[in-house]
């Protein structure tokens, strides 16, 4: 440890020091402190007598500077400059509020991330921490709300779970429910083969999805081939990944066709740089949810991340899809 600093001259003395010295005079010192002149004067002494000398010749109706209080004043002014700002930076941070979003990652990545500038532009004091988990999918824990990873134990946390909505200990909001639909890259429904129908699946390369959820939760190749009736597609044919964002990425470079949930490819959709080459879709039994544990939900800057989350996702709400109902 490095050795302890000198005592200081107290505080009010500095203060009172740096006013007298900028306007050269304790009675203007005095109005800008608000206090009187003899305080000043008091103050002035204390520090010259603990400094050991003279900060100021008193004129007639005037006050000069002795040339060491010409050499401190500079400094003094810096380091109240500088305390000044430290304080004001702790008011700001204490004026803050923190959150941390939890989200499933392909959720995160493709609907939430994009739009989610909007947000920290209308809320710039709030301390966003976004994490994507796998565990926002449910699973054998369905009915139980995860903990949050990664978050300090005094910031509120609020989390978007793919599920059946029943969460013990939490305000549950739906916020859309996951419709799955073909899509690929444009330049596939262009051409020899071009892919317009169902049927023109067996010309092309199915891309799969092995992010692991229970049975049955959301429909798999083989589920919406069987559910058209089609026969003659061998649906175990073409590249698996292990989660849906690389399948889509895939789909985007044109290596063939994947199932994908409308609501958050519906993005690269009006971008041109996917599609969906035939109008049928498949809902799966899960929804998105926004879920709120009873410890967060009083805590500054939840309130506002559920308004502007819930009117995000008004519009997917609205749409209605035709859907293919699996057996």
């Amino acid at each position: 440890m490095g050795r302890p600093p000198e005592r200081l001259p107290p505080l009010n003395a500095l203060r009172a020091f740096e006013a007298a010295a900028r306007l050269l005079s304790f009675k203007k010192a005095a109005k800008e402190l608000h206090v009187t002149p003899g305080a000043v004067s008091h103050q002035i002494k204390l520090l010259e007598d603990h400094l050991g000398f003279a900060l100021f010749r008193r004129l007639t109706r005037a006050l000069e500077l002795t040339p060491e209080a010409k050499a401190m004043l500079p400094k003094v002014q810096e380091g109240l400059e500088s305390l000044a700002a430290a304080v004001e930076r702790v008011r700001a941070r204490q004026a803050s509020s923190a959150l941390t979003v939890m989200a499933p990652p392909n959720f995160a990545a493709r609907w939430l991330v994009p739009r989610l500038g909007r947000f920290t532009q209308s809320h710039p004091n709030l301390e966003l921490h976004l994490a994507s988990r796998l565990a926002m999918i449910d699973g054998r824990e369905n009915g139980k709300v995860a903990p949050a990873v990664d978050a300090p134990e005094e910031t509120p946390v609020v989390m978007v779970r793919f599920g059946e909505g029943r969460y013990r200990g939490a305000h549950v909001d739906e916020l859309f429910s996951a419709v799955y639909v073909p899509v690929c890259s444009p330049k596939l429904v262009r051409g020899a083969h071009a892919l317009r129908k169902p049927e023109d699946l067996r010309f092309h390369t199915l891309l799969h999805d092995e992010t692991v959820m229970e049975e049955g939760v959301r429909p798999d190749w083989q589920d919406f081939i069987d559910a058209l009736g089609i026969d003659g597609i061998d649906v175990s044919r073409g590249p698996s990944f292990s989660n849906a964002s690389l399948a889509l990425e895939a789909a985007i470079e044109g290596m063939g066709v994947a199932l994908s949930m409308k609501p958050l490819v519906r993005a690269e959709i009006d971008a041109g740089r996917l599609v969906v080459p035939f109008d049928v879709s498949a809902p799966a039994a899960f929804s998105y949810y926004l879920v709120t544990p009873e410890a967060s939900a009083q805590a500054p800057g939840v309130a506002a991340f559920r308004e502007w989350i819930l009117g995000e996702a008004a519009p997917e709400r609205g749409r209605e899809a035709k859907a293919t109902r699996l057996a």
